[in-house]
């Protein structure tokens, strides 16, 4: 076996053995499959064992995962469910954890480098939308009001940090930044136009014969979709994950005329290219990735472990819990948990900084170690909320 291939053989076993694991322990406690895969990837890493190091294959693996999950997470939302109170309370909610979040930053850094204050700060804003979609998925309230609250709050705290990310930390001017971002929404806007109108008749036959065959058209449609707008971003200077996000939501419109039983096999063929390689091997990656030697270089650094764990909560959670107060106590309870959870845009951000010089990398791994324990506890924390809830009136679990 070659040098390049043994790693990529360990992480795909790790990703293997991950949901094994969370139904075993599941029994006692139940644990997110990706936090499993996120703590092997850092046992099988330099942190610990040193079994895998990144190679090219991986790291292109990885990068398309992340991609590959935030077009699922554009691909799940549905406007029609987030449009009015759901949507508007999210934005209100997101910009207030954006000024928290920066005033966070600026009290915690003491220089003159604004860079540091907004790395950290919009670190602070971020919900791991593609993360709580499969634990929502799985405990069956993706489809009712509470599971539609969280996509809203998710999905201004994916997009809005990405927006923020490609404008204030692209390393160009803010003029330049919004020249850009302004011609990929009217790129993006053309895309939907399209999207919007019924498939051409030959091509709407050849994607329905093949749904169920080696063509597979509508498959390599979204691929290509996909790769278009990361391609289009990325050589506007914008974050490559904008255009991700955006291919999501410009296929479920282009789907939306398909009859329902073709778009849930669209679907379930998408969430399995997704879940069923190019995502596990991001988070294992990413575990490999983890800074776990600087994180324990001296107690200062694994103190602020705890304390970014805790300002999640206070940037991220407490702004949604005061925006949702039109909702039962422990619903904005389970709402302000599910937002506090953020992993993978905080280990995009923060790797900006590290490599900017912008972030010691001991603060870039506790900031990760803290999204890490986020996704872990809190989702779980906000489902025995909602649940609570639910025990009282039944009436929330409805669709």
């Amino acid at each position: 076996m070659s040098h390049d291939s043994a790693p990529f053989l360990i992480v795909l076993t790790l990703a293997f053995v991950a949901p094994l694991t969370a139904d075993l322990l599941g029994r006692w406690v139940p644990v997110p499959t990706v936090v499993l895969e996120l703590l092997f990837g850092v046992v099988a890493g330099p942190s610990v064992l040193d079994w895998v190091r990144e190679t090219t294959v991986l790291t292109f693996t990885a990068n398309f995962g992340l991609a590959f999950l935030m077009f699922l997470a554009g691909f799940e939302i549905d406007p029609a469910r987030l449009s009015g109170r759901p949507l508007r309370r999210a934005t209100w909610g997101w910009a207030l954890s954006l000024v928290v979040g920066l005033l966070l930053g600026l009290l915690l850094v003491r220089s003159d480098s604004a860079t540091t204050s907004l790395v950290i700060g919009l670190a602070l804003t971020t919900t791991a939308l593609g993360t709580l979609l499969p634990i929502l998925r799985d405990a069956g309230a993706l489809p009712t009001r509470f599971g539609a609250q969280v996509m809203a709050i998710g999905t201004l705290g994916e997009f809005g940090p990405i927006v923020a990310v490609s404008l204030l930390l692209s390393g160009r001017s803010a003029g330049a930044s919004a020249v850009a971002l302004v011609c990929f929404a009217a790129l993006t806007v053309v895309a939907f136009a399209f999207a919007r109108r019924p498939l051409p008749g030959p091509l709407d036959r050849v994607v329905r014969a093949t749904l169920h065959s080696s063509g597979q058209l509508a498959i390599r449609l979204s691929v290509l979709v996909l790769a278009l707008l990361v391609w289009a971003a990325d050589e506007l200077g914008l974050d490559a994950l904008l255009g991700a996000f955006a291919a999501g939501l410009v296929i479920r419109l282009l789907l939306s005329d398909m009859p329902a039983a073709s778009r849930e096999t669209v679907a379930g063929k998408l969430d399995a290219i997704g879940f069923g390689l190019f995502v596990p091997v991001f988070f294992v990656v990413s575990g490999v990735r983890f800074e776990g030697r600087a994180l324990f270089a001296d107690f200062g650094t694994i103190a602020m472990l705890p304390m970014f764990l805790a300002l999640l909560l206070v940037a991220r959670g407490l702004p949604t819990y005061l925006m949702e107060r039109g909702s039962p106590s422990a619903v904005r309870l389970g709402l302000a948990l599910f937002a506090s959870a953020g992993l993978p845009l905080i280990v995009v951000i923060t790797g900006i900084g590290v490599e900017e010089g912008r972030l010691r990398a001991g603060t870039a791994a506790a900031m990760v170690g803290a999204g890490m324990i986020s996704v872990l506890v809190f989702p779980l924390l906000g489902m025995r909320a909602y649940r609570g809830a639910v025990a009282a009136d039944p009436t929330l679990a409805e669709r």
